[in-house]
């Protein structure tokens, strides 16, 4: 615990008193004799910190609408925010399906200038969706809402989607997910679960085969949700949606009609899973895709759920088969990198399903967090009744849904689902804190600050994170990988997904490049030089 005790006193001795005690609350050594951990999260930065957060913004269009593939997504604010939650520039594929569309490749904005932020873009907006229309003739259209919209205070897209999806004949979806509302773009994630929830799941009633399952919380970084479905299409399982990597429109209307739910990514998508079960009935499971240890557990897991004999045989088949094909590799592999550490800060719950990868390539996790998780998604669920609600909070609407009357059915006898949930994560996900070892530190909004000291004192091998702090790290001569977009490789999930990373994470390791690499504020002479006097000391 030693070296992560000095560590955080030495992070901590940089900042004034205030600052300090912020911080400090967002870090903790992970020590398992403790009766129970605490760590603040889901909190306002710190102004002037260099924070990795997203807005709600991107939390809304860049990570749960912009994938969905048949929509043409409009972003009404200036061209930058629409360039910046460009799926087809970051991460997500998709594919069209059978006569369909897919518009992942373009990015739809009004373009603000100052004119409309003075007298109002709805003109603007209605002749985009108009275009939009007249070109693309799309099944349907969502319109997300930048800072510039919310700040002026005049445009009511709201009322602008209603009025054009009358007059087009078409679904348009509406989205006040602002960049400034809540702390992180956790808040984005939430009013995107609202809106589909109570505009398109549930509308379409079409039969679905049995085994029928929702993936919630995967977006196809890398092509990972194909090669999910491949592998559970192998076993005889039917995947109705995606929510919403590779997603469609129709298929997501759909979701009411699925056996079971799986949830990948916790934070961005339990809304959705919980309304879905309290609304329909379905229950969820919390899964990890990534890495073959988790992946299996996840699979028999399912397969206790069906409790169906043909379904639990072919699992284990095909388990043996997918492991045959990379068990070699992989050994491989871990013989070359045994022994050294890694740190991961990634968004939802990547920070807590890579350890497990990792470690089966002889990898340890030294240091993890979350760029916006909430404290149960470190903690664990249980304390979600222990959670206080701030005023960042509560700028976010919460809906409540009750039993469908004529949708809702039990899927199996509650005595049953009583019964699994002492054996699997049914409802349930007990967090990152929890499989992390003793002596590893956990910290909440990682900043660069703290990134620079966690290189120079723990000096790790390997650095999951994202693109704005990939090159800072880079320069300090460590591998970093962005774990949102997996530097355009991929897919990472599944068992060839684990090949696949096992793969790029050696070469990226063992490249002598990283040697040869010195920061250029360490050889480049600073351009002022002297001390500025009668200035308080500031972080």
């Amino acid at each position: 615990m030693s070296d992560s005790k000095v560590l955080v006193d030495k992070i901590l001795d940089k900042y004034p008193a205030k600052v300090m005690k912020n911080r400090k609350s967002h870090m903790l050594i992970k020590d398992s004799s403790a009766d129970s951990q605490e760590i603040s999260a889901n909190t306002r930065t710190v102004p002037g910190i260099i924070t990795n957060r997203g807005c709600c913004y991107a939390g809304c269009k860049g990570v749960v609408i912009g994938p969905i593939v048949d929509m043409v997504h409009i972003v009404h604010g200036p061209v930058g925010c629409s360039y910046y939650a460009w799926g087809g520039t970051r991460r997500n594929k998709g594919k069209a399906r059978e006569g369909g569309q897919n518009f992942l490749e373009y990015a739809f904005t009004t373009d603000m200038q100052e004119s409309d932020i003075v007298f109002g873009g709805e003109k603007k907006l209605k002749a985009a969706i108009d275009e939009a229309v007249e070109l693309f003739d799309p099944k349907a259209i969502s319109i997300s809402s930048t800072c510039p919209v919310g700040l002026i205070g005049g445009d009511d897209v709201h009322a602008v989607a209603k009025e054009k999806a009358k007059e087009h004949n078409r679904q348009i979806l509406a989205f006040s997910c602002e960049g400034y509302k809540g702390v992180s773009q956790s808040a984005g994630h939430h009013i995107a679960n609202n809106k589909l929830m109570t505009d398109v799941i549930g509308t379409n009633d079409a039969a679905v085969p049995e085994f029928s399952l929702n993936l919630l919380g995967e977006y196809n970084i890398g092509g990972d949700e194909w090669e999910i479905k491949r592998v559970l299409s192998k076993i005889g399982y039917n995947v109705v949606t995606t929510m919403t990597g590779n997603g469609a429109l129709d298929e997501i209307a759909n979701a009411h009609q699925a056996d079971l739910s799986l949830v990948q990514c916790h934070r961005s998508i339990n809304y959705i899973a919980e309304m879905i079960e309290t609304k329909y009935g379905i229950p969820w499971i919390k899964v990890n895709f990534i890495g073959t240890i988790a992946f299996t557990k996840t699979l028999r897991d399912m397969a206790k759920y069906f409790d169906n004999e043909a379904l639990t045989k072919r699992t284990e088949e095909v388990i043996a088969e997918e492991l045959a094909e990379i068990e070699e590799e992989m050994t491989d592999i871990k013989e070359k990198l045994d022994g050294k550490t890694a740190v991961l800060f990634v968004g939802g719950s990547r920070a807590h399903h890579y350890q497990g990868l990792l470690r089966e390539i002889g990898i340890e996790t030294i240091v993890a967090g979350y760029e916006f998780g909430h404290r149960d998604d470190y903690e664990g669920r249980d304390v979600i009744p222990d959670i206080k609600i701030d005023a960042d909070s509560r700028n976010i609407e919460e809906i409540s849904v009750e039993k469908d009357p004529e949708k809702y059915s039990l899927r199996i006898p509650e005595s049953k689902l009583e019964q699994l949930k002492a054996e699997m994560p049914v409802a349930n996900y007990e967090g990152l804190i929890k499989e992390m070892k003793d002596g590893t530190l956990v910290i909440d909004d990682l900043n660069h600050v703290e990134t620079e000291e966690i290189i120079s004192i723990l000096k790790p091998e390997f650095f999951g994170s994202g693109v704005k702090d990939k090159y800072m790290i880079q320069k300090m001569g460590v591998y970093s990988k962005q774990m949102h977009s997996y530097d355009y490789a991929g897919p990472y999930a599944g068992y060839k997904g684990a090949a696949n990373f096992a793969r790029d994470v050696a070469a990226g390791i063992l490249t002598p490049a990283w040697s040869y690499i010195k920061a250029p504020w360490k050889t480049t002479p600073p351009m002022l030089t002297g001390k500025v006097e009668g200035v308080e000391k500031v972080c």
